[in-house]
């Protein structure tokens, strides 16, 4: 299959960013990169116009970055406390999942925050009470760490004396000695 340079002038998610130029396939450069005016085709007017794509991206790039060190400076202050529900052993009844934590995030940081839940890296929920630390992906050269810690809502009962129990008396049945509680009548 015959093949032509592009200039991106967008991000395309499996080729690149704006400004670099890629080798594609005619049919596809032909059929959508050029009408959706994700591309230019390659000439020498089109240098230009790579240059000034390039600036565009590296302020971008520059903002973003900025954005994401802010971002992980508040991020990093922050300590997330969740309740829930715990058995005997520290488990947890439910678990708190990459959701959760983003939307707490955002209640914290106001509700007009973007942040997408597929920057926290959770390999799993978290189940066990306790303190966790979690990494948030913020941008490809920023990680951001949130201490979550996940508190039991049912107060640890402090052990209870256990009620009295009734004398055991033994007793002989068939040959054998078998334990039972005496009955006491009240």
């Amino acid at each position: 299959m015959p093949a032509t340079e592009v200039i991106l002038t967008a991000t395309v998610g499996h080729l690149g960013a704006e400004a670099d130029l890629v080798r594609v396939k005619s049919g596809y450069a032909r059929n959508f990169l050029l009408p959706q005016g994700k591309a230019i085709e390659k000439s020498s007017g089109a240098v230009h116009r790579i240059n000034v794509l390039k600036k565009k991206r590296a302020e971008r790039e520059a903002n973003e970055l900025n954005d994401a060190q802010d971002f992980a400076r508040r991020i990093g202050k922050m300590k997330l406390t969740f309740e829930l529900e715990t058995g005997e052993q520290g488990k947890a009844f439910g678990s708190v999942t990459a959701s959760d934590i983003a939307d707490k995030i955002r209640a914290e940081l106001g509700g007009n925050t973007e942040f997408d839940r597929h920057s926290i890296v959770l390999p799993k929920p978290l189940k066990d009470s306790g303190k966790h630390e979690v990494e948030i992906k913020l941008h490809h050269d920023i990680t951001a760490t949130v201490t979550v810690t996940i508190a039991s809502k049912t107060p640890v009962e402090a052990a209870k004396p256990e009620a009295e129990e009734a004398p055991k008396t033994e007793k002989t049945v068939g040959g054998y000695k078998a334990k039972t509680k005496a009955k006491h009548k009240e």
